[in-house]
């Protein structure tokens, strides 16, 4: 057997296609950053570096006001969607065989496939028919947060059962051999080993939420601005060097939290790793 040594041209050509697709994804993300601190009011023509648009975002009430509300309605939603979404990735995971399961996977499943518009219509005519029948509820923070976690609850689910697909079975079945419930067992020792998942997921529900623009619209009230509908109302006028300034701040949050999160998760398996030769002796 023989060892197929690349040639330069063919590592040139992979280092440029990497380039290329890192470009892609992330080029946009450094024009918005970029253009933060841009001293023009016109966005892109670049004047001077300031940090005027910071200081007037700061001073902007209504930008204020609907982040704070998206936080909240962000915050809630990604919690509620690891509650639920981490239950259901355990149950198609773990129980091979029940009746209904079909009808479960499928469920959890259908908001990654149903078009976003169908699924904001879908509830927009359910609360309507139930305020009109209980006067109960009415349009607001509430029922944004009731189908954002609807949205996100599939993504954590996936993720956590794609997380539980590798796992070791026999750590599970050692623990219940030792005479752990099944309730201890997920507790003492499913739950840490997805708690990166957990995060992960908790991070893709929070950033689903904050962006989320059409489910926002259908559920949202008069009384109830949020982000993504003050950032689409602003947009279609003309662009504002101010919500550069706040999405600069997303974006510096989320990839905090990524990095944390995959610091975390590296120095637990450098510890599994190390604690593994002594669990054998």
């Amino acid at each position: 057997m023989t060892l197929r040594i690349p040639r330069p041209s063919s590592r040139l050509l992979g280092r440029a296609y990497l380039l290329a697709v890192f470009l892609f994804l992330y080029l946009p993300t450094t024009c918005v950053v970029f253009y933060s601190f841009n001293a023009s009011r016109l966005v892109t023509v670049w004047t001077g570096f300031s940090l005027h648009w910071y200081a007037a975002l700061a001073a902007d009430d209504e930008v204020l006001a609907a982040a704070l509300a998206s936080l909240e309605v962000g915050v809630a939603a990604a919690f509620a969607a690891v509650l639920v979404g981490t239950w259901a990735g355990f149950v198609l995971q773990r129980f091979r065989r029940f009746a209904g399961k079909t009808l479960f996977t499928g469920m959890i499943n259908a908001p990654l496939v149903i078009p976003e518009v169908i699924q904001g219509l879908s509830l927009l005519l359910l609360f309507v028919a139930l305020q009109q029948a209980l006067g109960w509820p009415a349009r607001g923070l509430f029922t944004v947060w009731i189908g954002h976690t609807m949205l996100c609850v599939s993504y954590v689910a996936i993720t956590v059962q794609s997380r539980l697909a590798v796992l070791d079975a026999s750590l599970f079945e050692a623990a219940e051999d030792l005479g752990a419930t099944p309730v201890r067992v997920f507790f003492d020792i499913t739950l840490p080993l997805i708690s990166g998942a957990l995060v992960a997921g908790w991070l893709l529900s929070f950033t689903i939420s904050i962006d989320d623009v059409l489910m926002t619209a259908f559920l949202s009230g008069p009384d109830s601005t949020l982000l993504p509908i003050v950032v689409f109302s602003r947009a279609r006028v003309g662009l504002n060097p101010e919500i550069n300034a706040l999405g600069t701040l997303f974006i510096a949050f989320v990839t905090t939290g990524v990095l944390l999160n995959n610091h975390l998760m590296l120095r637990r398996q450098r510890r599994l790793e190390r604690q593994m030769p002594l669990a054998v002796l």
